[in-house]
């Protein structure tokens, strides 16, 4: 009998889902307490697309005044943290209102922490437990990353020299409301679309595999995992189809808000902590990181895991991705379930090794010290990985 872990959970986050919700945006501020607001945001596109003259209008209508903070970059830095704090605290915010992708809402999170916390943040993404963070709201642009309804967040250090990426998860760090119109998504590339179901999906792998398990826990994950195999190349070949842009939408808050760890206990996942350095450093996309990275590393566990590691495999691929289920052959069945795996991440256009991800394949070893260095030397999760192991797994995808 599987042991069902004690947990608690709150859905903290108000979820407010269509077509044209984000003119709800004033009176959500309003209703949360907010007075004046920090618009942040990242290039031009919600300007060409519309989207920033429909904000201001429903600030406006509100009676909200606002100070902006543009310029936010994928995989969001600490130094545009550092401006907006300056900014917030100049025109006396009390509300931040992320519009964009995960990085505005990241950087959202960590201006709400120093407004809350005397200007203190960065101490927070180095273990400080966190207990208070001012208000932000959403209006994301992207189905991929979950910080609309996470209480994570991510940054890299761009102000101290040789700085990494670093990220927390703190019970305060979640979104007042998060407004979610799939139509905002159908100028989203394909690449971008693809890495961003990566990413959805890895926040439910990293928290299907671990030791305790509950059978709602394992149908919930298995669904919103079926359904990112599912839809992501729907929206790829059709970027305006509404059913497809609103499953991934959900599927992506509803991955990283919890939900899909319900019952669930001790290590997890694995496949994050192998990849983190790797945006930080070469810049890449976080989604198209784990696409690559996670079957290397379910492979490198098949192949020398425990039995009931290779259960767990053989069960993703029977319930995701359709394979047999020859329980005489567990280890066929995993390795049936890594082969439609690969094919379906092939199939969306993300990468499957080092050279098609543009990471040269003699920077692998550097790719290994950062990876081990981060973790200090072990890879905590699943299955714990030791130097031998992340070398297997990352030599296994140099090309």
């Amino acid at each position: 009998m599987k042991h069902f872990a004690n947990f608690a959970f709150q859905m903290y986050t108000e979820i407010v889902f269509g077509k044209g919700t984000e003119a709800e945006a004033g009176n959500l501020i309003r209703k949360y307490g907010g007075s004046k607001v920090l618009l942040i945001y990242g290039g031009g596109s919600i300007k060409k697309s519309g989207l920033y003259d429909r904000v201001v209008k429903t600030l406006k209508g509100s009676g909200l005044s606002f100070a902006e903070l543009g310029g936010v970059q994928a995989n969001p830095r600490r130094s545009l943290v550092d401006k907006g704090i300056r900014i917030a605290r100049d025109e006396k915010v009390d509300f931040l209102l992320a519009v964009g992708g995960g990085s505005a809402i990241d950087t959202a999170k960590a201006i709400g922490l120093a407004l809350a916390n005397d200007g203190e943040y960065w101490k927070f993404y180095n273990g400080i437990p966190a207990e208070k963070m001012a208000p932000v709201g959403t209006i994301h642009t992207i189905s991929a990353a979950g910080s609309e309804t996470s209480n994570s967040t991510v940054l890299v250090d761009d102000v101290t020299p040789g700085g990494r990426k670093q990220g927390l998860g703190w019970p305060p760090c979640r979104p007042v409301f998060a407004i979610m119109n799939p139509e905002l998504t159908y100028s989203v590339s394909a690449y971008q679309t693809a890495a961003g179901s990566s990413d959805i999906l890895a926040h439910t792998v990293s928290r299907y595999f671990c030791a305790a398990a509950s059978r709602l826990g394992d149908e919930y994950a298995e669904g919103t995992m079926r359904t990112v195999v599912k839809y992501a190349p729907i929206a790829i070949a059709k970027p305006d189809d509404y059913e497809a842009r609103a499953e991934l939408m959900l599927a992506g808050s509803f991955s990283h808000n919890d939900v899909t760890g319900i019952g669930r206990s001790g290590p997890k996942g694995g496949e994050h902590a192998l990849v983190t350095q790797l945006s930080g450093y070469y810049d890449t996309a976080h989604g198209a990181d784990l696409a690559m990275i996670m079957p290397a590393w379910l492979q490198y566990i098949t192949d020398h895991g425990s039995p009931e590691h290779l259960a767990r495999v053989a069960q993703f691929g029977v319930k995701v991705f359709g394979a047999h289920p020859d329980m005489a052959d567990v280890k066929a069945t995993a390795n049936e379930g890594l082969y439609h795996f690969r094919s379906w991440v092939k199939s969306i256009g993300m990468p499957l090794t080092l050279k098609e991800h543009g990471i040269p394949a003699g920077d692998l070893q550097a790719v290994i010290r950062r990876c081990l260095d981060s973790q200090k030397g072990t890879v905590k999760g699943f299955m714990d990985l030791g130097e031998e192991a992340v070398t297997a797994i990352f030599s296994s995808i140099v090309e």
